[in-house]
């Protein structure tokens, strides 16, 4: 079964099995019925089946593993939700994060030599290095393990299908670019329909 095929009868599924759900629920057990083990038992099966059609996000696939723990600190905005999800990616793949709300993310990625043109919505600092947006947690590690001479790497604005920005199965099509101190910015990995 293709991938296209297999998101379609998973799609199909789910919609007959809370269907199916609905109808026997309301066929078999009247709303004041005292035993509701055998409904419970069917919405479990149904909640296992949609899991296991799940899709795994790309970005869910195991990176290096870190030699020691690292610790990094990520400023986000308190109304942010994908910020969110970037950073539970980040802790899937063994970073501890010391998360940081705050009104005024202008002024931090000013402090951090964030050049405007990379900006998105959150900014990190790990091992003395601005991770700024929703770059993959292979670069992040990729960066520490390379050492290059440079102030960060970004993914700027929001690229659909990042880590956090995920867009139902689709490919990613970004790039996350590496800049320094001066300004210069350089292609440090591309993501095109990968």
């Amino acid at each position: 079964m293709t991938k296209a095929n297999r998101t379609c009868f998973c799609s199909c599924f789910s919609c007959l099995s809370w269907t199916l759900l609905f109808v026997l629920k309301n066929k078999f057990f009247p709303q004041e019925s005292p035993n509701l083990k055998t409904t419970t038992f069917i919405f479990l099966l149904l909640a296992l089946i949609q899991t296991a059609c799940a899709e795994v996000s790309i970005w869910d696939k195991p990176t290096p593993t870190l030699a020691s723990p690292v610790e990094m600190t990520v400023y986000r905005s308190p109304s942010c939700g994908c910020c969110g999800k970037w950073i539970e990616h980040i802790k899937k793949h063994g970073f501890t994060v010391n998360e940081i709300q705050s009104e005024d993310m202008d002024s931090l990625k000013q402090k951090f030599g964030v050049p405007k043109a990379l900006q998105s919505c959150h900014t990190a600092v790990v091992n003395g290095y601005v991770v700024e947006g929703h770059v993959p947690a292979g670069d992040v590690k990729k960066l520490l393990s390379t050492k290059p001479k440079a102030a960060g790497i970004a993914a700027p604005g929001m690229p659909a299908n990042s880590p956090g920005m995920e867009m139902g199965g689709q490919k990613p099509n970004f790039s996350v670019l590496v800049f320094d101190k001066q300004g210069n910015v350089n292609t440090f990995h591309e993501y095109l329909n990968h």
